[in-house]
């Protein structure tokens, strides 16, 4: 049986729809950037989402009637009127852009509405520290640097490829629960969305950010600000939403000191370089150490003049410190020992072999690896 004009021209748009769908995904090797920044008629990030979402919803409904019209072409052809039910239901139009099928457990409206809004954050969070690790840039489309060892960077940059908004320049971007670097991750994000959506709504769209992120990914936290919930994202639950995204295989790798999380970071591998954990060490780590150190000294004598629960409070926040320092102190020692190693990694081999090149410099390394990391 010859297919029908109409009926190929439907499929052909079909696969159009479906493949469009799939190449907004960070995922895709044809992702140009993220398909928030294609709607630019507003700088409040909620109207764009609602703009995003009614733009899902006609996606859907058209793809909904391409494919019931097809089945009614194909069965009215092959008179199985009788034996086939001609329609399609909304939760069975395979779109990631559609949450019926995307959430398929979950039932209630509302829940399903948070969830989309939240992965739609996680999703431009992302997309943000992509930018920051010169992956993806305002100033090009789609994938801008996957080469390997920082070959061919510094010329991206002469070339203006990071104009509006910089790459960090060494490809290590501190992943913190406080503001103790010039490029923290938190602060880079405030600084993307005043470039992209403007001062005047800014703090505006980070209320907006957080409250979405607090709709299903983390908790919210009374009298927390806006930044303050994307820092508690940020440091404790992009990682794990990173490693769902790239099912295991992350390309942003997470150095950390351990469970006291006095020092982590995200490095891209692609940036990755003999020299990067020298660098991270000289420029992060040691001098962390001797802020903890005055911070500890500082809270010691702060210690001598208290009393009551000001004393305990203080004691506290010393003691605090003082364990992520002895933390950091170790960390140290093992990242001085792998630094002197100078070890190279060979894109060839995969992440799954070259994640497992750093001992326990790296966190979750049985679950890339399957093995767990060599104890220096």
């Amino acid at each position: 049986m010859r297919c029908s004009v109409d009926a190929y021209e439907l499929v052909t748009n079909a696969i159009e729809i479906a493949k469009n769908d799939w190449d907004s995904q960070e995922q895709s090797w044809d992702y140009v950037c993220s398909p928030l920044l294609e709607h630019n008629s507003t700088q409040l990030l909620r109207n764009i989402y609602k703009q995003k979402i009614n733009t899902n919803i006609k996606l859907v409904e058209t793809l909904l009637l391409i494919e019931n019209t097809i089945n009614n072409i194909f069965i009215d052809k092959l008179q199985l009127d009788k034996t086939i039910i001609k329609a399609v239901l909304q939760s069975e139009i395979t779109l990631l852009c559609n949450p019926n099928y995307r959430y398929k457990n979950i039932q209630d409206h509302t829940d399903l509405t948070n969830k989309y809004y939240t992965d739609i954050t996680i999703d431009i969070l992302s997309y943000i520290i992509g930018c920051m690790m010169g992956r993806y840039s305002l100033d090009r489309e789609g994938l801008v640097y996957a080469h390997e060892g920082n070959k061919g960077f510094a010329e991206l940059v002469a070339e203006d490829a990071y104009k509006t908004f910089p790459a960090d320049n060494d490809g290590i971007l501190p992943l913190m629960d406080d503001e103790w670097f010039d490029d923290d991750v938190t602060s880079r994000v405030k600084e993307f969305v005043r470039t992209v959506w403007g001062e005047e709504h800014l703090q505006e769209n980070l209320e907006f950010i957080a409250e979405s992120l607090c709709l299903y990914a983390i908790k919210p936290k009374k009298g927390e600000s806006a930044l303050d919930t994307i820092r508690r994202y940020l440091s404790t639950q992009f990682w794990k939403d990173h490693m769902k995204m790239y099912k295991k295989r992350p390309i942003y790798w997470l150095f950390s000191s351990g469970k006291e999380k006095a020092f982590e970071c995200l490095v891209y591998l692609h940036r990755y370089n003999d020299a990067t954990l020298a660098r991270m060490r000289t420029e992060y780590v040691v001098p962390l150490l001797a802020r903890y150190q005055a911070n500890i000294d500082r809270l010691n004598e702060q210690v001598d003049g208290a009393s009551g629960g000001e004393a305990t409070r203080l004691k506290r926040e010393r003691d605090s410190l003082s364990k992520k320092f002895n933390e950091l102190r170790s960390f140290d020692d093992r990242l001085r020992h792998y630094a002197d190693m100078r070890i190279s990694i060979d894109l060839d081999d995969g992440v799954k072999v070259n994640y497992g090149k750093f001992g326990d410099l790296l966190a979750d390394v049985k679950a890339i690896t399957g093995n767990a990391p060599e104890i220096i």
